[in-house]
């Protein structure tokens, strides 16, 4: 069909298609007098585009989708969006201080804190894949939002920086890319958002949680012991996590950086090891299978 046509399928302007043919994200065909042709498949392309056009996106985002994994693309997006709408509510927060009479000055910092917080959530976006990626960088990203003060403050946050930049890959085995793919496709940004809360929640009695789940727990425990959970994905992919961990820096340099950039990071650490030490006092055979399993 030509462009006339698919410009009705589609419901979009002839120069909003050559737009799109311009940013390469349609390839139809040149016919040999000069005009093109236009398949079922360019149209449902370009159908595609209006949808995400009216969602948003730019054409760069569009991009990422039709030419990365399309579903692990438009996840990864759906996090920048989230992370932006957080920025957008912090600086209006901000541009309300400014109407009631605050100076520049007075709300400078907390300007480079939004900034400092989105530099840092979109390395550890790039950083690590996957569903991976997405809740690293959620998890993180609410302990982001607080000033540099001091000189460690800036230390610790170039040193995040640094690696950030420079990580190393995690390679995961096809068949685990496959399993994480799989099982996490369906979960958005408020999936996140929950475990995290749920979490927090956790930490904060970590009696309360060990009382109210005990059965839960226990079954748990007979499960990391039993031979189906060795063979199965989730094992082995929380070895080479864990071996990642240990070996990039992870535990050694980004962790402690995070706890001097951020007290609020250095409260919430400290309760997660509080948790655990309750934990282990109510069921030491967890410390014995993380001995075997390391």
């Amino acid at each position: 069909m030509l462009i006339s046509e698919a410009s009705k399928l589609a419901n979009l302007t002839k120069k909003a298609i050559n737009y799109y043919i311009e940013q390469n994200l349609i390839f139809p065909d040149s016919l040999e007098n000069g005009y093109r042709h236009f398949s079922d498949k360019d149209v449902e392309r370009l159908k595609e585009i209006s949808v995400l056009r009216k969602l948003g996106l730019s054409i760069e985002e569009i991009k990422m989708i039709c030419t990365d994994d399309a579903s692990s693309a438009i996840q990864k997006i759906s996090v920048r969006k989230e992370l932006s709408l957080q920025r957008d509510k912090a600086q209006k927060a901000i541009l309300d201080k400014l109407s009631y009479g605050y100076s520049f000055a007075e709300i400078h910092k907390e300007l480079e804190a939004i900034e400092q917080s989105a530099t840092v959530t979109e390395k550890l976006l790039e950083a690590f894949p996957g569903y991976y990626g997405r809740f690293i960088c959620l998890h993180f990203a609410r302990f982001l939002d607080e000033p540099i003060e001091t000189s460690e403050q800036q230390a610790a946050y170039e040193e995040i920086i640094a690696f950030l930049d420079n990580a190393p890959s995690i390679d995961f085995p096809i068949e685990i890319q496959s399993f994480l793919v799989e099982n996490t496709k369906h979960i958005n940004t408020d999936d996140i958002h929950d475990m995290i809360e749920n979490t927090k929640k956790s930490l904060e009695d970590p009696q309360k949680f060990l009382s109210g789940n005990r059965e839960r727990l226990e079954q748990y425990l007979e499960y990391r012991q039993s031979e189906e959970y060795k063979q199965s994905p989730v094992y082995h992919m929380q070895k080479i996590l864990k071996e990642y961990n240990r070996t990039s820096g992870y535990n050694d340099v980004f962790i402690p950086a995070m706890k001097k950039l951020s007290s609020s990071y250095a409260k919430y650490y400290e309760q997660m090891e509080n948790a655990n030490e309750k934990l282990l006092l109510q069921y030491p055979e967890i410390a014995a299978l993380n001995k075997l399993n390391e």
